[in-house]
């Protein structure tokens, strides 16, 4: 049995499987998982997993450049925004419209559902390099 970090199956297997460049989703449990994406669904209830505690576990073991949110996140959901700038420290956070976001995740390698109910808290990591 594993005994720190991800102890989920399936997110630990998608981490390990990534390669540099490739784009990992934590999305909130409203948002839409396309067809033919791997959905790894963690949500149990309203709120539970939260989407930032969900990031801070992630972000243990995955090597991120680059992420990406909706500009949506601004003026809708500005606490989780500072939230997000704050776990995230120097890693480069782009911005791009809900809809342009919507179409990015037809490309991730998975999608990670929580059970977070706050307005755009979605997030799409860009895997880098640790060397």
């Amino acid at each position: 049995m594993k005994k720190t970090g991800v102890l989920n199956q399936g997110i630990s297997e998608v981490i390990a499987g990534m390669g540099h460049g490739d784009m990992l989703v934590i999305g909130d449990c409203g948002l839409p998982i396309p067809s033919g994406v791997r959905r790894v669904d963690l949500a149990l209830t309203h709120g539970v997993p939260g989407f930032l505690e969900t990031l801070q576990v992630i972000l243990q073991e995955l090597e991120v450049e680059k992420a990406v949110i909706a500009t949506e996140m601004e003026t809708i959901s500005p606490k989780m925004l500072e939230s997000v700038k704050g776990i995230m420290g120097g890693v480069l956070l782009d911005k791009c419209t809900h809809e342009e976001f919507k179409e990015m995740n037809k490309r991730a390698v998975a999608v990670i559902r929580t059970g977070e109910c706050t307005p755009y808290a979605n997030i799409i990591l860009r895997s880098g390099v640790n060397f």
